[in-house]
């Protein structure tokens, strides 16, 4: 068995969700953003809540504490070369929705920030805690509304996110959160309740994994 390396402290919790969030002003006349954001992560389940962590100088820093609001959309495999651009350039100096060629729809309970058409689902959060950390600044959002792709559904209801390919990233690498191991309560599962719900997770290729 190998040893351990010490090293000094860094977030290296890996790998964490890519997400593009998309914010606007609450101004009539405001223009939303896209900003890439990983340090993003769930922290409560009833009610759902989840937290972005973001710097003061963002462009969309800003626009999230005016108007108390923000959407996590999920980011697949096909909006992973938007999701890097949005991370790497400002919204003080573009249009990234023009850029990428991304598409604004309104998102359930936002009075402000759209969703984003293109992305295989979202989370529309309303802005209930914002805690000062140091480098950043973290919104806990509650979720009041979630839009999920009608391809990622089964004719039965069931929903299948790995269908999507969705990124994930590793300081600084952009990798696919695709192959499903196991379900939750797997390791006690009968063999043939892990047959037939392993049998249910394809990807897009058709070969169940």
């Amino acid at each position: 068995m190998s040893a351990f390396r010490a090293l000094e402290p860094f977030t290296m919790l890996s790998p964490v969700p890519a997400v593009m969030v998309s914010c606007c002003a609450p101004q009539e006349d405001a223009k939303p953003n896209i900003i890439t954001i990983a340090w993003v992560g769930t922290v409560n389940s009833d009610p759902p809540m989840v937290s972005i962590s973001v710097q003061k100088k963002r462009y969309s820093y800003d626009m999230i504490v005016h108007s108390g609001e923000f959407v996590v959309n999920l980011v697949g495999k096909q909006q992973c070369r938007s999701m890097d651009y949005c991370g790497v350039r400002s919204g003080r100096d573009c249009d990234k929705w023009a850029d990428c060629r991304l598409t604004p729809v309104p998102a359930q309970g936002m009075d402000h920030a759209p969703a984003i058409a293109q992305c295989p689902g979202y989370l529309s959060c309303k802005v209930r805690q914002m805690i000062e950390l140091g480098s950043h600044v973290m919104f806990i959002g509650e979720v009041v509304g979630v839009g999920v792709q009608e391809e990622l559904f089964d004719a039965d209801g069931s929903m299948h996110l790995e269908r999507a390919e969705l990124v994930t990233k590793a300081h600084g690498l952009y990798q696919k959160a695709t192959d499903v191991l196991g379900f939750f309560g797997y390791s006690v599962a009968r063999p043939e309740v892990l047959k037939r719900r392993m049998s249910t997770f394809k990807t897009k290729k058709g070969s169940a994994k």
